[in-house]
């Protein structure tokens, strides 16, 4: 069939309008302790908030997750039935910037490390000097005191299912926090940790939590994987992840549920996708 050339023009024209994802905002949010402001993306589900109010997922690289963790809750809880997969207010902590990563995510995800730790750690890229660390309690501090009171006030969130989701140093950084402050998140999703960043500190954490557990009032839930082409990576993410599942596993589900997840045929960053769909059914 053939069309008018002004039908086909207003076509082409509608085809190149930029693209939106309905029900999604996103703002620059800023803190004291920071320079930078963060760039926080939000979506709201499009069905009813039920009395309690939506559960909530923080992500840490919002830039680089937050559009795939929409799309694949928007379309995996219309059948939440056959899914498992619920739905949720979406929050994504990025930066005001273009690409999916930003280097200040080492600092942000890192607690204060000594130097000769950091120069024991696999360099991919010599010739440039080693970001900045050591910013995890000002971000923590960030996400209870500025971002939770400012998403709990623009949407109907249920304070008891709270979740924060992190790959790779973000990985790191949910492990930290649920062993610094763990009664921040109910759920802790860690995705490849770079528990090899700073192993000695992250062992002393988790033995003071182990410490505290009597203290915890509701039982939490922390998800681990890694990626099966990662058995080979010189930071040993496999091995750690195991031995750390083997200890936290010892731990009274009243007070700790763990699992622990490997996923076949992906690599470090392959795995995303479907690391993000897995760990929808379980918040």
């Amino acid at each position: 069939m053939t069309y008018p050339i002004s039908a086909q023009t207003a076509s082409e024209g509608a085809a190149r309008d930029a693209f939106y994802m309905p029900n999604t905002e996103q703002f620059l949010l800023h803190t004291p302790v920071r320079e930078r402001p963060y760039h926080i993306y939000v979506a709201r589900p499009m069905q009813e908030a039920p009395p309690e109010g939506f559960p909530v997922i923080y992500l840490l690289d919002g830039n680089a997750t937050f559009a795939t963790t929409v799309e694949t809750m928007r379309v995996q809880s219309r059948v939440p039935d056959k899914t498992g997969v619920h739905p949720a207010v979406i929050v994504g902590i990025g930066y005001p910037t273009n690409q999916p990563f930003d280097s200040t995510r080492f600092y942000d995800f890192t607690m204060p490390t000594p130097q000769e730790v950091l120069d024991a750690l696999p360099v991919r890229n010599k010739e440039q000097p080693r970001p900045e660390v050591g910013g995890a309690d000002a971000l923590r501090t960030f996400i209870e005191e500025t971002l939770k009171p400012r998403i709990e006030r623009d949407y109907p969130i249920n304070r008891c299912r709270q979740a924060i989701f992190g790959h790779s140093l973000g990985g790191l950084f949910v492990l930290q926090t649920l062993f610094t402050r763990p009664e921040t998140f109910q759920t802790y999703i860690a995705g490849s940790p770079s528990v090899h960043w700073n192993k000695a500190l992250l062992r002393e954490q988790e033995e003071k939590f182990q410490a505290s557990l009597p203290n915890l009032h509701k039982p939490l839930s922390l998800f681990m994987t890694f990626a099966e082409l990662e058995r080979n990576h010189p930071s040993h993410m496999s091995e750690n992840m195991s031995e750390l599942y083997d200890r936290l596993s010892q731990i009274p589900a009243d007070k700790l549920r763990v699992k622990l997840h490997e996923f076949e045929g992906e690599g470090h960053i392959t795995v995303l996708p479907a690391l993000i769909s897995r760990m929808l059914r379980l918040v």
